[in-house]
């Protein structure tokens, strides 16, 4: 079984709404993205080279697909990015069957999108990564499909109502930290793997 690992550029606040560009997702009114923009260094782009270097097929909800199709397969100057980017099978959640395709290598995903997201697990291939996609966390975690999670924990705040990495509905888990590295510019990039259920106790 392959494994669904996700990455997230987040906030302090825990806001992974249009880390990328001011355009990206107005969505709600919000007026700070490209929030990312001026914290990136080199290792930042070394530890994002070493995500590219394995294998991997991509699992996108339709807002980041749309994004991402509208800037990847043209972006021949980022070809560490674009070239693993563009070859690769990308699967598309949506619930809209109709929902148009316009990247190479890519399949909808639809209908009953957590047993099809299941098929997908069960399925022989790379893992799977999820870039952005902040509605389709919400369904996989909410259904314990992750395996991995990789969170970019950027020193900002946006403070107002915006989407967030854990959302209303989060499930009640345990997370243990596998590795953490912090850029020169303060991020933090924490990776985790669930313990499972919650366990409380008392410091008494």
């Amino acid at each position: 079984m392959r494994k669904i690992i996700t990455t997230t550029f987040l906030t302090l606040d825990g806001v992974m709404q249009a880390p990328g560009g001011p355009d990206e997702d107005k969505s709600g009114g919000f007026k700070y993205g490209g929030w990312v923009a001026n914290y990136f260094d080199k290792a930042m782009g070394e530890i994002m080279d070493g995500f590219m270097s394995h294998p991997f097929e991509l699992l996108l909800g339709r807002r980041t697909y749309d994004i991402f199709a509208g800037y990847w397969p043209t972006a021949k100057q980022d070809g560490t990015v674009a070239k693993p980017f563009n070859s690769t099978k990308k699967y598309v959640v949506s619930h809209d069957q109709n929902f148009k395709l316009s990247w190479e290598n890519s399949f909808l995903v639809t209908g009953d999108v957590v047993v099809q997201i299941q098929k997908l697990k069960e399925q022989e291939g790379p893992d799977l990564w999820v870039h952005g996609s902040g509605n389709l966390i919400q369904t996989l975690l909410a259904n314990h499909l992750i395996d991995t999670m990789h969170v970019w924990i950027f020193p900002i705040t946006v403070g107002e109502s915006s989407k967030r990495l854990f959302a209303q509905g989060t499930q009640a888990e345990g997370f243990k930290l596998i590795e953490s590295k912090i850029s020169t510019t303060g991020v933090i990039i924490a990776t985790y793997q669930s313990t499972g259920s919650l366990r409380t106790g008392s410091v008494v």
